[in-house]
């Protein structure tokens, strides 16, 4: 017999109002309350790559372009741009009526900082940064781009939908060291951030921003119209999938992001709630080695696990129905224009532990403790931590499964010490589906050492098939490109590719408008 929610809600100590309290504040407006994927607990949305905080950016900042479904840059901030036939200056104009949260207008000088900030942090942001001469303003609302060199994809670059996206900050919180947590949440996006209710770990709060004006197109992914119908949304978080799944079906929650693949079933048989998928390219789970601290400094150690593992196993247990995953044997996104399956023998073939265990012998390893990083309120990453866990011993290695929240992995991610001083060995996460559709966004197949994403690999072969790539605009030799840097990849195991799966969302019957998109969006969602 199920739990009756309210008194879940007091084991928790998550702090609900009953219905009736619900209902009251609705009377004042129309609320949506939401179940996100994890605890916001860090508001920069360029310091880290999280997708909840990603989120949390789409909820209250703007972009100069944003990505269509069709993965084509649309101007969003931007009215009109244009490019000289040297193809080395862009110029951009803003939208009139751009306006941040406080009241102050949009302005170049807004949007360069921003950039420039961005691009210090970003894995295509830096590759544009190498192109860029100058940035400068030539009035209130236009400003220009000048490259040392032509660099083709740098409108895919200010439309970079996930990740670490070039959202637009006032200037005075984008001069913020780019290794330092920004300190003030404000922008001119849809929402506003209700800073004086954010309590991390319970709940956060926007409202609807009124003096933001849409643009006129239809909503495509990220760009186009954002039409907010909605006077309020409460981010709740709640880490019980039980406690979640019972305030959904008693109308205390709206709209559940993330539901875990064992509660599927459940939801689907109740009446007056919808599961579905609205992510219509998924995730790439990842396994990401930390290659600066033994054992998987050893990159026998690495292929060792890449022999050994099935991606099957994390399938079936982050996604269970198999209606919601499939194997994809490649670094970039299956179904997109990049994937293949050159240099995947090794990931694909038939699993042999024995033979994983005698290359792990060979290597030398000397039993040292490899801890493996848990996240409990994060559905996915939890499955996938404990399948590792589990591989890992069975490969004989010293494995220290050590669970948290997801706020507490994403900030120790960054440590890069040993984990006698609290480092970390293996870090589960996803990778959106644009996230890895090719060399230019996959910031798990960058090896630049110090500069790279969490696990600072090197490999300066993959560094220079990546800047081949860049370079190059023929679509059939970036594909070949890409082959050569994923069969590299396959020889030295930045991070290993553990399957592609579709998290399915659940929400009320009374909602509508819901845009298929692989990043949330809550704009266009009506509450009837």
């Amino acid at each position: 017999m199920m739990i009756r929610f309210v008194a879940s809600v007091l084991a928790l100590r998550v702090g609900f109002a009953t219905l009736a309290a619900a209902h009251a504040a609705d009377a004042k407006g129309t609320t949506l309350r939401f179940i996100p994927q994890a605890d916001l607990r860090v508001l920069d949305p360029v310091w880290t790559t999280a997708n909840i905080t990603r989120d949390h950016g789409y909820m209250i900042y703007d972009t100069l372009f944003a990505l269509d479904e069709h993965l084509k840059p649309q101007p969003q901030m931007v009215d009109k741009w244009s490019v000289s036939e040297d193809k080395l200056t862009y110029s951009f104009t803003l939208r009139d009526q751009l306006k941040f949260h406080d009241g102050a207008p949009v302005r170049p000088a807004d949007c360069i900082a921003s950039l420039e900030r961005w691009m210090k942090r970003d894995i295509l942001g830096q590759s544009l940064a190498e192109a860029v001469g100058e940035m400068k303003a030539a009035d209130d609302r236009t400003f220009s781009i000048v490259l040392k060199k032509p660099f083709p994809l740098l409108l895919q670059a200010l439309a970079k939908i996930s990740g670490s996206m070039p959202f637009i900050m006032p200037e005075r919180v984008a001069k913020t060291d780019p290794n330092t947590q920004i300190k003030e949440a404000i922008g001119s996006g849809p929402f506003k951030f209700v800073a004086a209710e954010w309590e991390p770990g319970h709940k956060v709060v926007y409202v609807k921003n009124t003096d933001y004006v849409p643009r006129r197109e239809k909503p495509s992914w990220a760009s186009g119209g954002k039409v907010v119908k909605v006077d309020r949304v409460e981010w709740i978080y709640i880490p019980d999938p039980s406690t979640a799944a019972n305030a959904l079906l008693a109308g205390e929650i709206d709209w559940w992001w993330q539901v875990p693949p064992d509660l599927v079933p459940l939801l689907e048989k109740r009446g007056g709630v919808t599961v579905a998928a609205t992510d219509p390219i998924g995730f790439t789970g990842v396994f990401r080695f930390n290659h600066l601290h033994p054992p998987f400094d050893n990159v026998k150690i690495r292929l060792a696990v890449l022999g050994a593992l099935d991606q099957t196993d994390y399938m079936t247990a982050v996604a269970g129905d198999k209606r919601f995953w499939r194997t994809c044997y490649s670094f970039y996104t299956c179904g997109t224009p990049m994937a293949s399956e050159v240099g995947a023998e090794a990931l694909k073939g038939k699993r042999d532990l024995a033979k994983a265990r005698a290359l792990i012998k060979e290597a030398g390893y000397n039993g040292e403790r490899v801890v493996v990083m848990d996240a409990s309120d994060y559905s996915a990453v939890h499955a996938e931590a404990l399948v590792t866990a589990d591989l890992l011993q069975r490969l004989g290695l010293n494995v220290d499964l050590q669970t948290s929240d997801w706020g507490t992995v994403l900030t120790r991610r960054a440590k890069r010490s040993a984990v006698e001083d609290g480092g970390w060995s293996v870090l589960h996460t996803s990778f959106t589906g644009p996230d890895a559709i090719d060399p230019s966004v996959n910031q798990g197949l960058r090896a630049n050492g110090d500069k790279a994403w969490f696990g600072w690999p090197t490999d300066p072969e993959i560094e220079a098939l990546h800047d081949r790539w860049l370079d190059s605009e023929d679509p059939a030799a970036q594909k070949e490109i890409a082959a050569a840097l994923q069969a590299e990849a396959f020889r030295t195991v930045p991070y290993i590719p553990i399957g592609q799966f579709a998290i399915p969302t659940a929400y009320r019957n009374n909602l509508s408008g819901l845009i298929s998109s692989p990043v949330l969006e809550m704009w266009n969602v009506e509450k009837r």
